[in-house]
């Protein structure tokens, strides 16, 4: 609806040139502008009415006493359920960091989220068969995890924006909810608080991916990654990081770089780069985290995704 709505105002109502990388770019920046706001509007209000039932101590607690790597593996395991993308996941993970949950573990969620939904998983259902589907899944869960697990390690909570961190300290309390009413203004007044700090962001980062949304020929990353060699699954990676597109439309990019030969392991690299990992997701975390932090995010999901690359190359030889 708002799609068909935005694209009556630009072509039948303005009568702009449908043609136009301008005008094409300029109608993807209103429509995921007011998208992306709108999800992130009522995403937040419909946690936050959620978050009232939940006791921040107990689910601080129950993620952050599993034993090792457990608690980043249940994360990563929510992560892989909820639907959503590496934009609309954020929201969630600074909810978890308000509750208290652990750097690491809230990382392993936002790391799989994004990387593991159900709109990806019927679409690769559909073109590459259920068996490399689920191997996806599995080593999608699983680099949330282990992610996860070295970020708690190496203790990044400095690296917060302050306001963040502190609300995720010990000194967290829990407040009563009695009413459904109270319950419905807390949702509201929490999406009110945090969309007026993230609209900027949410602008800047919206018109970057337009730019490249639009600018940066298909064919042109088709026929890099096509002759790199060893090296595509890095470059393929490196490639995807920046862009910005949803799963509907990034599948099928990963089949046809698949369909021109290239191996199964560097098309999903780009792929999954392109779902965990864009620019607009870096601008919108700079609400939460420190640039350092969003670096070594960035790096961390990065090299993960290299390695499942060369994993799934090795796989697509001797079981596929």
């Amino acid at each position: 609806m708002l799609e068909a709505t935005i694209n009556w105002l630009f072509f039948s109502i303005l009568q702009l040139d449908a043609t136009s990388h301008l005008v094409e770019s300029l109608r993807f920046f209103v429509y995921d502008s007011i998208k992306i706001l709108l999800l992130l509007y009522v995403m937040i209000a419909v946690v936050g009415y959620f978050r009232t039932y939940i006791s921040s101590k107990k689910l601080r607690n129950w993620l952050s006493n599993k034993a090792g790597v457990l608690s980043n593996f249940f994360a990563s395991l929510f992560g892989a359920i909820t639907p959503f993308c590496s934009c609309s996941s954020i929201p969630l993970f600074i909810g978890f960091i308000k509750a208290g949950v652990p750097l690491g573990v809230s990382f392993s969620f936002l790391i799989t989220s994004p990387l593991v939904n159900e709109y990806l998983v019927v679409l690769m259902l559909g073109f590459f068969g259920w068996k490399i589907t689920a191997l996806y899944v599995v080593f999608g869960i699983l680099l949330g995890a282990v992610l996860g697990s070295l970020a708690g390690y190496f203790k990044l909570d400095k690296f917060l924006v302050r306001d963040i961190a502190s609300r995720s300290s010990k000194a967290f309390k829990d407040v009563k909810y009695t009413s459904f009413k109270s319950r419905i203004r807390f949702g509201l007044d929490e999406a009110c608080d945090i969309v007026k700090k993230l609209w900027l962001w949410v602008l800047v980062g919206v018109g970057l991916g337009a730019m490249i949304h639009n600018y940066v020929p298909q064919e042109w990353i088709q026929g890099v990654v096509d002759g790199t060699g060893i090296f595509a699954v890095p470059l393929a990676t490196l490639v995807g990081v920046p862009m910005y597109g949803s799963c509907a439309a990034i599948v099928p990019i990963a089949i046809a770089l698949f369909n021109k030969g290239i191996p199964l392991g560097t098309a999903l690299a780009f792929m999954m780069a392109t779902s965990a990992l864009s620019l607009p997701e870096a601008v919108i975390l700079r609400r939460a985290m420190k640039l350092p932090l969003i670096l070594l995010f960035f790096v961390f999901v990065t090299i993960g995704i290299i390695v499942v690359g060369y994993l799934f190359n090795y796989f697509q030889f001797i079981v596929f």
